[in-house]
């Protein structure tokens, strides 16, 4: 029973942290980025990518791994229709998180320049951060999903 509970502990952690450190890093970035000042929104947007790599991206491996020996441990057959939802929610939550992250980089190195420059942040930073937003939804709405599927495990 020890392995099982701890693969259910380490999935139940891991699951907190990829939801926790996702959405807080985009409420740190997204206020960061309504100041309009670029000293701040660089500063905060380093964080944020560091933060997205270690702990966003860590956590966002081990749940599919303590997942699938979950779905082991507990005889589940990987073809149950909660769990193929699950797996493309899951999906659609790493399709946006990849360009989330890179946009998130471009979005500093824009404040950076517009640091060094002195000129105003311009239309490719807005851009860049419309983006940013219009993808972090349906990633923060389908880990909501998953959520919600690993704990109801409905009869779809």
């Amino acid at each position: 029973m020890y392995p099982f509970l701890f693969v259910k502990w380490l999935h139940i952690v891991s699951s907190t942290v990829l939801f926790g450190f996702g959405a807080g890093t985009a409420w740190y970035f997204w206020n960061a980025h309504l100041t309009g000042n670029p000293a701040l929104i660089a500063r905060v947007g380093r964080m944020v990518v560091k933060a997205d790599w270690i702990f966003t991206g860590t956590s966002g491996v081990v749940q599919p791994l303590t997942g699938l020996m979950l779905v082991h441990f507990l005889g589940y057959s990987l073809f149950e229709p909660w769990l193929i939802a699950t797996y493309g929610l899951y999906l659609v939550t790493f399709a946006c998180w990849i360009p989330v992250v890179w946009l998130q980089i471009r979005a500093t190195r824009l404040a950076e320049a517009s640091l060094i420059s002195g000129v105003p942040l311009g239309t490719d930073y807005r851009r860049t951060m419309h983006m940013w937003f219009a993808l972090g939804w349906p990633a923060f709405l389908s880990l909501m999903g998953v959520f919600w599927l690993m704990i109801a495990k409905p009869t779809l």
